[in-house]
């Protein structure tokens, strides 16, 4: 009886032990990260238009002078009437200069320059017109949604956020238009060209 009774428990330990292993096989490389799936990481996704962390910046300013900005290092450069555009991809900086008698309040572009733009733009969307501070000096900025010019090989336009900075002094504005597409992150590059506008002495 002994005999039996040690041979059914010697059983029952083997019988433990094989479904112990069984169950620490595959299971286990499947929570332990060590399958390749689990082990390489997530590919970064940020939307369209998204301007790079670590983007350089360069002073750009008019052959002229009168005021100098930084801008995107990288990005093409061209004139498009009185203005200079810089741009990459769905993101620009535009910069025009003109004369103006007086500065502008937050009335005059809401009253003046936003017709103006909307009647340029396709499809715009005024947002908020506020006053604000800037490391070179106060100005007006003037948010809106408008789409984009249709793409040359495409044909599709993008929907955009910009924010349009009219800066003010002695008789002169410089009107600072920054564009990007619409969920794009962009506060910290817009802030880094509009905190660098400066005029000259």
């Amino acid at each position: 009886m002994r005999r039996t009774l040690s041979a059914v428990l010697t059983g029952l330990v083997i019988l433990t032990g094989a479904v112990a292993c069984s169950s620490n096989g595959s299971g286990s490389d499947s929570g332990s990260g060590s399958g390749p799936s689990s082990s390489a990481p997530a590919p970064e996704v940020n939307p369209a238009g998204d301007i790079p962390d670590n983007q350089v910046y360069v002073d750009w300013s008019p052959a002229d002078g009168g005021y100098r900005v930084k801008v995107p290092e990288g990005w093409a450069r061209q004139a498009s009437g009185a203005a200079t555009v810089f741009s990459d991809k769905f993101n620009s900086v535009r910069i025009e200069r003109s004369p103006a008698a007086q500065a502008p309040t937050v009335d005059s572009v809401r009253s003046a320059d936003l017709p103006a733009v909307e009647r340029s733009g396709t499809n715009v969307t005024v947002g908020k017109v506020s006053t604000v501070s800037r490391q070179g000096g106060s100005a007006v900025l003037a948010t809106y949604q408008a789409d984009s010019a249709a793409d040359g090989v495409t044909g599709k336009s993008v929907r955009q956020d910009v924010e349009r900075y009219v800066f003010w002094q002695k008789g002169e504005q410089v009107v600072l238009t920054l564009s990007g597409a619409v969920g794009a992150d962009n506060v910290d590059p817009w802030r880094t060209v509009t905190d660098s506008f400066r005029w000259s002495q």
